[in-house]
């Protein structure tokens, strides 16, 4: 393979991976010196000059002349005069030699390894250029066709044809992909293994929620609504706290939209999932009240050494307050920073009938009690207003204690 196919052959595998003109030159002179080293031992008194339009390559060993008994006959830039003469008849001690070095004087197998070498090298520098591409895009939506589904995975490509990988444990649980689909979703991270980009894609990462606002709503694209937090339970529950520094715009009504316009392009694109919009405040008993919506609360106690609130609601606002699953209450606790306790609000004749916890030592153990009063539940009522998921989130107590705990308690109504 003479120099000029070599080249050309390269130049064009170059471009079809949108190598740049510098980049290729730089990648054809790097292996043809690392050719010359292997030779010589050295490429310092070698000059190199590619052509890559015309496929044209020049290598010049340049050697200074030397008398023959000269102490520097055997360094790499010297020549002796009469090695010199057997090139130039007419070359005197002191004048440079440039001497032209021909590809096929490296031998066959050199110039194979250096087409391989040129292949892998721009193969590397692909890998570079799509991690560094797709590092700059974490955080940002992109769009991609899945073309495999695997158990822990969906395969997608992007527009030039580059795998991206959804994991199964960052898609929407309700998300049901199939070939050929289009997807959106956010650059969660980018990493590489075993010296391959690996791209990792997410739609439960409260970014993915963030963008899409920014997207449908453009207060928020333009800066003049600010998401302040977003928590989720991807594809059940979201709550998303907003604020506007100008006072003539309503950041909720904005996010929402005209008749939910705008906010159920998003829920459509969550898979359904139910987003709450709310005003941010710095008032923190107004913040919880307003992140525990749809419930009304009748008042809240702060303990900001334990991060603790204690929210009491009138009776039929407690399942509202707790939310299918457990989904309000836990994102209101996410959303505000602190652990919700809720209570229901008894009336002045329960307070009167309702037996304080103490009066069962006899037959509930003191710590099983203790555990109980931890978290605001001092009496016989306040402890039969919950269910029995709300005290093991609640409680280290397992659920067996707790049916004996109720077993207990009910009894002593009954009597």
């Amino acid at each position: 393979m003479d120099a000029k196919v070599l080249i050309e052959s390269f130049a064009e595998f170059a471009k079809s991976k949108n190598v740049d003109r510098p980049t290729m030159i730089r990648i054809l002179e790097d292996v043809f010196r690392a050719m010359i080293r292997k030779k010589y031992e050295t490429d310092e008194n070698f000059d190199v000059t590619i052509n890559a339009d015309k496929g044209d390559l020049e290598i010049l060993r340049i050697r200074e002349i030397v008398d023959d008994n000269s102490e520097d006959i055997w360094d790499f830039d010297k020549i002796s005069l009469s090695d010199a003469q057997k090139i130039e008849p007419d070359f005197e001690v002191g004048e440079d030699v440039y001497e032209k070095i021909e590809l096929e004087d490296f031998g066959r197998r050199a110039v194979m390894m250096a087409r391989q070498t040129l292949i892998q090298k721009i193969k590397d520098l692909e890998k570079d250029l799509l991690f560094n591409q797709y590092e700059e895009l974490v955080g940002e939506i992109i769009s991609a066709e899945v073309y495999q589904i695997l158990g822990r995975e969906a395969l997608l490509i992007d527009g030039e044809g580059n795998e991206l990988i959804l994991p199964k444990g960052e898609q929407i649980p309700k998300d049901r992909f199939r070939k050929g689909d289009s997807v959106r979703a956010i650059v969660h991270k980018v990493e590489m293994f075993n010296g391959n980009p690996k791209i990792i894609l997410s739609r439960t990462s409260p970014i993915f929620l963030e963008r899409l606002f920014e997207n449908e709503v453009p207060e928020v694209f333009d800066g003049l609504i600010t998401i302040k937090k977003i928590v989720r339970e991807p594809g059940e529950r979201a709550k998303v706290a907003v604020e506007s520094y100008d006072d003539r715009i309503d950041p909720v009504g904005a996010c929402v939209g005209m008749k939910g316009s705008r906010i159920h392009a998003i829920v459509r694109e969550l898979q359904n999932e139910n987003i709450d919009v709310i005003n941010y405040t710095d008032n923190l008993d107004l913040y919880v009240s307003r992140a525990l919506s749809p419930a009304k609360v009748t008042s809240i106690q702060v303990d900001k050494d334990h991060k603790r609130i204690s929210v009491f609601l009138k009776p039929d606002q407690v399942s509202m307050a707790i939310g299918k699953g457990g989904f309000n209450i836990r994102l209101a606790s996410r959303l505000v920073g602190y652990e919700i306790d809720v209570f229901r609000e008894l009336s002045e004749y329960e307070e009167e009938e309702d037996v304080d916890l103490e009066e069962f030592g006899d037959e509930i153990d003191s710590w099983v009690i203790d555990e109980l009063k931890k978290t605001g539940l001092d009496t016989a009522k306040s402890v039969l207003t919950l269910t029995k998921e709300d005290l093991i989130r609640r409680t280290e107590l397992e659920e067996e204690t707790i049916d004996d705990v109720f077993k207990i308690l009910k009894q002593e109504f009954e009597q």
